[in-house]
């Protein structure tokens, strides 16, 4: 059975310190959505983490991120994530084993709903598709083995088919 915590909509600006101790060790998901989380060391916190949603926080591009090798799911949806670069380097190196990643309506994330043009859109995924071989989604589109031929491609990477 998955343990479960959700903190949403709590006006947070870090993660209580008795969560941490009670439930660090054996929480699996954590829901945040809606508070005014900024920095993600905490992870240290939460080694069995698989699943973290920050959607509608405070999470900028140069955010402090804790390795977190288990973590498979994050939702960074609606944040002031500005440089998709700077923003994925750091996450690629401490979250490595990401399957769905989603990031919609960040500046960093163009798409047609945030003025961005289709060409930037394609860009964006083949840029985080490049860095993530495991990514099975991005945003609210599986990713197709044709999109990680092109990201190959376009970055060079090793990307891997799931």
């Amino acid at each position: 059975m998955k343990m479960r915590k959700s903190l949403a909509f709590q006006d947070l600006d870090s993660i209580p310190e008795e969560l941490a101790t009670r439930e660090g060790e054996s929480l699996q998901e954590i829901d945040l959505t809606h508070n005014k989380i900024s920095d993600l060391r905490f992870l240290l916190d939460f080694p069995q983490l698989t699943c973290l949603v920050l959607d509608h926080n405070s999470i900028e591009s140069h955010v402090k991120i804790a390795a977190a090798p288990n973590l498979q799911t994050l939702w960074v949806n609606h944040n002031k994530i500005k440089n998709l670069g700077l923003f994925i380097s750091t996450l690629c190196k401490s979250c490595p084993n990401l399957k769905y990643l989603s990031m919609m309506n960040n500046e960093a994330a163009p798409s047609y709903f945030n003025g961005g043009t289709y060409q930037q859109y394609a860009d964006y995924r083949h840029f985080v598709i490049a860095h993530f071989p495991k990514l099975e989604m991005l945003d609210d589109k599986k990713i197709e083995d044709s999109e990680r031929s092109e990201a190959k491609r376009i970055y060079g990477r090793k990307v891997s088919s799931v």
